[in-house]
């Protein structure tokens, strides 16, 4: 208590003066202006547009009476069903005992770092909550800058750069893939390559393919293919399955790591307890597929690519320099090429320019600084979701498979999407 009989409150040096997550405030800011009667187009926060699967929602209605407290590492069924998934998918053998559910995969990830002492190697850009939940542990971070021209992904040499200086030292390497901010996702020999670096150095890979389902060409390839022994993959229901408030997320382990899985279970025991009953019974569903759950994923995958090429040549209509993405709802474009003219409007920085932008047109996006770029480096993150999703998937249904959607489609389905680059474009050559 201080002399002026006010109780003093001691924050961790790690939390204190963290802000908060950069989606999250550009959510509520764009929010709050709404609510102020502006028109705001919400490319910032990165949620699936689309319903959760209506199989999925019949059964978390038929499972609503579950109250039960279930086992820590997850129901069973769920476990059988997440380890049959990635059989199905990707050819991997995993025991049910292999799986750890969460409320999030969010969650899960900090539960690794917290548990396992060693180094955290993020490749930048990043999802901007990686570095910040080791912040709050205490782990170091060591930022691995990667190359517009390689489309901002991870290569070997570099990996291997960051470890031969000191070969023993414990690390986890982050891959997101397809990947949020960029959109870009690794071939199977790119990721065949990497994993040879990563079985040299005994690295623990944290293989987050929450976005995999959403790969465009529908074949989206686990490094654990290659690696099976050291990787851990993460997934969940968050955006393939448009349930991220449902708060459902999986790790897998190899049967070499069950001493971490069963780490993390022990923490999990004193913290959360056990992820959400009924949610848990309703992913069961998701996990098991079926021609309901493919039919949902193929037409989801069919909307996000047209919209993803449309947005692409937008943005490189007003010069800038991309490629097209591969999967998800993201893309990370640069506006380098237009540093003079921005300059003239006093922008030098991605936050300057999501600002102005923001301000000036209505459009919220990131800027790239939040997910580890350099402050004067004129990148900014979109996601390409502020659209009806339920409304997308029926009308996609009324076009044959083999022809393309069109922009007369997007303009009439994807409204707010399109809009925001009709704004843009005009900002920019005003």
């Amino acid at each position: 208590m201080n002399p002026n009989g006010v109780h003093e409150v001691h924050l961790n040096l790690n939390v204190r003066g963290l802000p908060l997550s950069a989606t999250l405030e550009i959510n509520e800011r764009s929010n709050r202006l709404l609510r102020e009667g502006r028109q705001v187009c919400k490319l910032g926060l990165g949620q699936s547009p689309f319903p959760v699967p209506q199989p999925v929602v019949e059964e978390l209605r038929a499972n609503a009476h579950q109250k039960d407290y279930l086992p820590v590492r997850g129901l069973r069924e769920l476990q059988g069903a997440v380890a049959d998934y990635y059989e199905r998918t990707q050819g991997l053998s995993y025991r049910p005992e292999n799986v750890l559910i969460g409320p999030g995969s969010k969650e899960l990830m900090f539960l690794l770092q917290l548990v396992y002492y060693g180094d955290l190697v993020i490749p930048t850009p990043s999802w901007v909550s990686y570095a910040p939940q080791a912040h709050i542990i205490g782990r170091h971070v060591h930022w691995v800058p990667t190359r517009e021209d390689n489309k901002w992904l991870l290569t070997p040499e570099e990996l291997e750069h960051l470890c031969e200086s000191d070969p023993t030292r414990p690390r986890i390497v982050i891959l997101n893939y397809p990947n949020n901010p960029t959109g870009y996702s690794y071939t199977d020999e790119q990721l065949r390559e990497l994993a040879e670096i990563a079985r040299k150095y005994h690295i623990i890979l944290l293989s987050d393919e929450i976005y995999g389902e959403l790969q465009y060409d529908g074949g989206h390839c686990s490094i654990a293919r290659y690696y099976p022994e050291g990787t851990i993959i993460s997934g969940g229901l968050s955006k393939w399955c448009g349930a991220g408030g449902w708060r459902l997320g999986t790790f897998v382990f190899p049967a070499e790591l069950d001493w971490l899985a069963e780490s993390m279970a022990s923490v999990a025991s004193e913290t959360f307890t056990a992820t959400s009953a009924p949610i848990q019974y309703a992913a069961v569903r998701a996990f098991a597929g079926g021609l309901r759950i493919e039919r949902y994923l193929w037409n989801s995958r069919r909307i996000l690519r047209e919209l993803g090429d449309h947005i692409h040549q937008r943005l490189t209509g007003m010069g800038l320099n991309l490629d097209r993405p591969d999967g998800g709802f993201y893309l990370f474009p640069d506006f380098s090429p237009l540093r003079g003219k921005l300059a003239e409007r006093g922008i030098g920085t991605s936050r300057e320019l999501c600002n102005h932008i923001l301000e000036e047109t209505g459009v919220a996006m990131l800027p790239g600084v939040a997910f580890g770029r350099p402050e004067e480096e004129l990148t900014l993150r979109l996601a390409y979701v502020d659209f009806d999703g339920a409304r997308a998937l029926a009308a996609v249904e009324q076009i044959a498979p083999d022809k393309p959607l069109g922009e007369e489609f997007l303009r009439r389905n994807c409204t707010k999407v399109v809009t925001a680059f009709d704004l843009l474009q005009d900002w920019i050559e005003g």
